[in-house]
């Protein structure tokens, strides 16, 4: 009775049937965001930057060691984050610029105050721009 269970007399199969085989032309009911987006992890990776980044400036103007000016940062990373999720043109440019100007801000800080954590945000920022570039990722763009 390894693989069948009795009952009321009748015989049924287990829970560890095959699993259900997926229809013809279901991916075609996926939407093409989705779909796109599930083909281009780097921009989801850099959405979820662009998040992150958001929430640090957010906790720090919380906290008072940021100005309260920067929460328009704040706003402008997560519009570039849900924009980039839906490959959108104005969202594409608006995190193409912060990845530059990120990129020179913390080359700037390492140069100033030798933070190795300042060279890797700088250095990871001009990886996420020379992905951002890539004319794969623009030819995706609405």
């Amino acid at each position: 009775m390894s693989g069948e269970m009795k009952t009321g007399g009748e015989k049924k199969m287990a829970e560890n049937a095959p699993p259900a085989k997926v229809p013809e032309g279901a991916d075609k009911l996926v939407a093409p965001a989705r779909k796109s987006v599930m083909l281009m992890p780097g921009m989801a990776a850099i959405a979820i930057y662009m998040l992150v980044l958001a929430a640090t400036v957010v906790v720090g103007v919380a906290s008072g060691r940021m100005p309260a000016a920067y929460l328009v940062f704040s706003a402008l990373f997560i519009a570039a984050s849900f924009g980039l999720m839906l490959f959108l043109r104005w969202a594409w440019a608006l995190a193409l610029a912060a990845a530059v100007l990120l990129f020179s801000l913390f080359l700037w800080r390492f140069s100033i105050h030798r933070e190795p954590a300042s060279l890797i945000q700088g250095l990871l920022n001009l990886v996420f721009f020379l992905y951002l570039v890539r004319t794969e990722v623009r030819s995706k763009l609405r």
